[in-house]
């Protein structure tokens, strides 16, 4: 646990996997009725960098991006942001920028995300081995980084770099159907990835798709924390979360709010989660720090826009009715 927690209070993080573009419509509006729609930054790894910066904490991501408007868009944004974007290396030719369109609405929700020959795919050993890991404290990935290659083997040579540099690894397993080219590869893949890694978090039904059934996805989590990772959070919407960490078992609600999205919320709880323990939060109130993090972002339209800032989420902490009893 010690060595996890002293590379977090580094407090300076490098993430690996994409950006890209949102477009989103107006709150409430289906696409089939949307005149305008608006423009963010996304991308679970930049959502995940981005909240971290806007929360005190330095990150700098590992990507390809287009070698165009988008791509320049998406650079930009980061930068703005403060991401840190010298590992950020742009891929020409039909390699294009993933883009997701969605809907600010919950009931009747849709989001599209096109990633056909995605440019963060192309990622390759030399984007990673560019990289130097002793500036930081953690690496940080989503899954989606190893839905391809040579994205996948890239990460994976990521890890070896990071844990040779004595730098633990994050792992937010974020399973998405569509990037796969089968459930059985993702299975393995993830199932991999988890095993590397120190701090793994993820959602009921991507710790079920893991262990083979949604039933047997508790019992995977508490494996994992008996076995390879230091802290396994599982996360179970509406319902909390529960955390495996030195053997015990720790039951946290949510910040109830009225949401305008579901999108975003997992790695806005990332950037919350390992901001609080990089300022010395106990993991418990690190964890509800994150549940806020998610609750803020799904209240307010975009991604990496909807990314609580520390003054905001100090306020909503402060001033919303919450945490529920775990």
């Amino acid at each position: 646990m010690a060595a996890l927690i002293d590379g977090i209070r580094a407090n300076n993080f490098v993430v690996v996997g994409r950006a890209g573009i949102d477009l989103y419509t107006d709150p409430g509006v289906a696409t089939e009725d949307a005149e305008t729609v608006t423009v963010g930054l996304g991308g679970s790894s930049a959502n995940i960098a981005v909240g971290i910066c806007k929360l005190g904490g330095q990150a700098s991501l590992v990507t390809r991006v287009s070698d165009d408007s988008i791509g320049s868009y998406c650079l930009g944004q980061l930068k703005r942001y403060g991401v840190g974007t010298e590992y950020v290396t742009p891929v020409g030719g039909e390699y294009r920028n993933s883009l997701a369109f969605y809907e600010s609405r919950v009931a009747g929700h849709r989001n599209v995300i096109y990633r056909n020959g995605a440019a963060d795919f192309q990622m390759d050993a030399d984007d990673v081995a560019a990289v130097d890991y002793a500036k930081f404290g953690a690496l940080i990935t989503a899954g989606t980084v190893f839905a391809a290659e040579p994205s996948r083997s890239a990460t994976f040579d990521a890890f070896t770099r990071a844990k040779a540099a004595g730098l633990p690894i994050i792992f937010d397993v974020d399973y998405r159907p569509y990037s796969w080219p089968s459930a059985q590869v993702a299975e393995e893949v993830l199932s991999r990835a988890a095993a590397q890694s120190d701090m793994i978090v993820g959602n009921d039904e991507e710790f079920g798709f893991m262990a083979g059934g949604i039933e047997k996805g508790l019992d995977k989590a508490r494996a994992l924390a008996e076995s390879t990772a230091t802290i396994v959070i599982y996360k179970m919407g509406e319902k909390g979360a529960i955390t495996f960490a030195d053997g015990a078992e720790i039951h946290t609600g949510i910040w109830p709010v009225d949401a305008l999205k579901p999108t975003g919320a997992g790695d806005s709880f990332m950037a919350g989660l390992v901001t609080g323990l990089a300022e010395g939060q106990d993991l418990r109130d690190a964890i509800l720090r994150g549940s806020a993090c998610a609750s803020v972002t799904v209240s307010r339209p975009g991604c990496a826009p909807a990314m609580a800032d520390t003054a905001t989420l100090t306020t909503f902490m402060a001033d919303h009715p919450g945490p529920t009893d775990a």
